[in-house]
């Protein structure tokens, strides 16, 4: 077996872009080697500012041969159909291919095809160059006098060389033979740009990757990042400080050196007067350095990653970085204390300048709708209502200062420093930052009434707008982050147990866009209806989230498919034998019941705890034997009654069944364990005791079992026929007056 060595050489790759390269490179070459029937045993990609590099280890020194039949038309069909069996083969005249009979006799052409595999390194030779050619770079670039043609190499930066080594690790490699764009792959490589220039003669991944060590280059990213990380933390732990870690920034410094060396420097405290987040967002964005704290403050001191070993120990890289760090922070100081001179409710008119979507108006506008909503929301919650708009109205607000302006990354959090300065109460200032959160799935939700109403309405107004004008998230394409509108809202409402109908709120936002917005109505493009349509896509994120939390999806479908509770107490909900009607057709008769018996789709629920506690209890009741072997009943019974309907026609055993048509012991049980469940199950409905529900359905196990041991449900009698069937469909019913069994997954009993 042998090993690929393969390095693309070229100018600084940009931080963001690497890793998703080294993927790309890893995939490319081995898919392409899969698909020309060459195995291996291992691949790893690794990156750095001037260099992919990929090992492949364990391929065959050739493809194997091939040996094809492939049947072509039957003897004797048309001149076009045979040559194009001909083409299709490779084969040159008939005479090249066999005559085969199938199983009826009839005789076919048959073509063998025997292609013996090629040498490994040539198959390389093929593929590596295409694959540089079409490497997938989100952004690449010509240079040089070869850019003036339109066919000219393409690369994220200029790409200087190529190394393409393959061969057993018992001999030295070969080099894999090949030119791109005048660029001719061989075995040499190049060390750190500074510390280690010269060319560097290789073989295999080993010896290439301890060359370039000693050449001050660490090839792999995960390690390069352990030495930052590491290092660091010393630096600080030895100044009696705490390095603040910062996962993104790690990555991005990581994918800037190739020889990573971490120094400490410092700068004014009068700049400590500041934010601390602006301090941090200042060091980080403009000089992707590290700040440090103490006792939880931040002090004046930061950490540098340089990439260079400096003969005089990294004092000018520190004092580079320092007069730029001061600067920058002298910036943010004025911008800050700017800001503070201007009310945030001073600033608002600037907001109505500020569009938010052509078709949505401008942000001013916008924040009148969620300050309405804001306000409406505020009793449902428990927040003070004046506080609720008053914070909603201040929201957007930062963003036309100077410091978002500056960074927009810290939108809300300046409006809340702004806020506490100009005396505004502690929850409107908290709820200006919070209303954004949470932005991602790791991110803590906000729990103050306040902050509660105002991030709610944010997202739902983002989120109505936009079903309004049919802008809706396709596939994986959602420019607005709708899906992390929605999430936002489904986390809220759930890990703050709140009670909100989504629908009602929903559907009242449209008029107030469409007050502001022509061609804004409650019917979409596409003539849908947008609250419902829009509680649709709601349901759809809920089931993501509650499968990423453990919950099964067919029970998700059940609780969602539950039909209205049949009302207890109904005439002949409690007969005796003998009492009560003759089976009647008369839809208006006092013992039809409605929604019909067929299990349908039922309007959506919108009140999202409901459907998480129903989930809930589901999961626990299927967990008993109770669950589980009820469900297998209602499964029979669902069985019986979809075959019968067949027979009959869907609406058939809508009617309550007659009490005077029982006949067996087992019947009255089972009539009058329905009849107790209907009542129970509403009841325990009413208050949302989910759980309590599910124990009232408990009950109906045994008189479920003992009726399907006894009875012939499909009896000779016509009359009793259709009596039992009418008494399991009220089985069905009442079952499915609490969650649609027939969705949930598990063993289908036969009738």
């Amino acid at each position: 077996m042998s090993d690929l060595l393969f390095e693309l050489f070229s100018e600084e790759i940009p931080a963001r872009m690497q890793r998703q390269a080294a993927d790309d490179l890893k995939r490319l070459v081995t898919n392409a080697l899969v698909d020309r029937g060459l195995t291996y045993e291992g691949a790893a990609a690794y990156a750095t500012p001037r260099r992919l590099a990929l090992q492949v280890v364990g391929l065959p020194s050739r493809q194997p041969d091939i040996r094809e039949e492939r049947k072509g038309p039957r003897v004797g069909a048309p001149e076009a159909a045979v040559a194009g069996f001909l083409k299709s083969a490779g084969l040159a005249s008939l005479d090249q291919a066999k005559i085969a009979k199938d199983k009826k006799g009839a005789e076919f052409y048959l073509a063998v095809i025997e292609r013996a595999g090629a040498e490994t390194i040539d198959v390389l030779a093929e593929i590596l160059p295409a694959i540089i050619k079409s490497f997938p770079w989100p952004k690449s670039m010509r240079w040089g006098a070869a850019s003036e043609r339109g066919d000219s190499l393409r690369w994220v930066r200029p790409l200087h060389s190529i190394v393409a080594t393959f061969g057993p690790e018992t001999e030295s490699p070969e080099i894999v033979r090949f030119e791109v764009d005048g660029i001719a792959s061989s075995n040499v490589t190049h060390g750190h740009r500074f510390l280690a220039p010269q060319p560097i003669r290789v073989k295999r991944f080993e010896d290439y990757a301890l060359s370039l060590e000693r050449a001050k280059v660490v090839i792999d990213a995960a390690r390069r990042r352990d030495i930052i990380l590491h290092d660091a933390k010393d630096l600080a732990f030895a100044q009696g400080l705490e390095l603040v870690e910062d996962a993104g920034l790690l990555e991005e410094v990581a994918g800037l050196v190739e020889w990573p060396v971490t120094l400490m420097g410092a700068f004014d405290e009068s700049f400590l007067s500041i934010p601390p987040e602006v301090i941090r967002a200042t060091i980080r964005v403009n000089q992707k350095c590290f700040v440090l704290r103490e006792d939880n403050a931040l002090t004046n001191r930061f950490i540098l990653v340089s990439n260079i070993e400096a003969s005089d120990g990294g004092a000018t890289v520190v004092a580079g970085n320092e007069r730029v760090i001061a600067a920058r922070l002298s910036d943010a100081k004025f911008f800050y204390e700017t800001d503070l001179k201007t009310k945030l409710e001073d600033r608002l008119p600037k907001l109505d300048a500020i569009v938010f979507h052509e078709k949505l108006g401008t942000q001013g506008e916008r924040v009148e709708r969620i300050a309405a909503l804001a306000r409406e929301l505020a009793p449902i919650i428990g927040a003070d209502a004046f506080l609720a708009e008053r914070a909603a109205m201040l929201c957007k607000a930062d963003l036309v200062s100077e410091m978002v302006g500056e960074f927009p990354e810290l939108q809300g959090l300046m409006g809340r420093y702004y806020a506490r300065a100009q005396g505004e109460d502690a929850s409107v200032a908290a709820a200006i930052e919070e209303h954004y959160k949470p932005q991602g799935p790791n991110d803590h939700i906000p729990t103050d009434p306040v902050s509660i109403a105002v991030a709610l309405a944010d997202k739902l107004d983002t989120l109505v707008g936009f079903w309004a004008i049919d802008e809706k998230p396709t596939g994986s394409k959602d420019p607005y982050a709708l899906r992390r509108a929605a999430l936002g809202v489904i986390r809220i409402v759930l890990e703050n147990e709140l009670r909100l109908q989504l629908h009602g709120v929903m559907a009242g936002l449209v008029p107030a866009i469409h007050a502001r917005r022509e061609g804004v109505d409650a019917r979409n493009k596409s003539g849908h209806d947008v609250a419902a349509d829009l509680l649709e896509f709601f349901i759809d994120r809920l089931k993501v989230y509650l499968r990423d939390k453990g919950a099964r999806h067919d029970l998700i479908d059940a609780a969602l498919g539950a039909l209205p509770s049949p009302l207890a107490g109904e005439g002949g909900s409690r007969s005796e034998p003998g009492e009560g009607l003759s089976p009647s057709s008369d839809p208006a008769s006092p013992d039809h019941l409605l929604p019909p018996a067929g299990e349908g789709n039922p309007p959506l629920q919108d009140e999202l705890l409901m459907i998480t506690r129903k989930v809930e209890a589901l999961d626990t009741f299927l967990s008993t034997d109770d669950g589980r072997n009820l469900l297998a009943g209602y499964k029979r019974a669902s069985n019986i009654l979809k075959a019968e309907e067949k027979k009959d026609g869907p609406d058939a055993y809508t009617h309550r069944h007659a009490p005077n048509l029982r006949i067996e012991p087992q019947e009255h049980k089972l009539a009058a364990a329905i009849a107790r469940a209907r009542e129970e199950t509403a009841e325990h409905l009413s208050k949302e005791d989910f759980a309590g529900a599910m124990r009232a359905l408990s009950k109906l196990r045994e008189p479920v079992d003992v009726f399907f041991d006894d009875v012939t449900v499909n009896a000779d009698n016509a009359d009793l026929r259709l009596n039992r069937l009418r008494l399991l469909a009220e089985l069905r019913r009442v079952m499915m007056g609490v969650a649609d069994f027939g969705k949930i997954a598990g063993e289908s009993a036969t009738a």
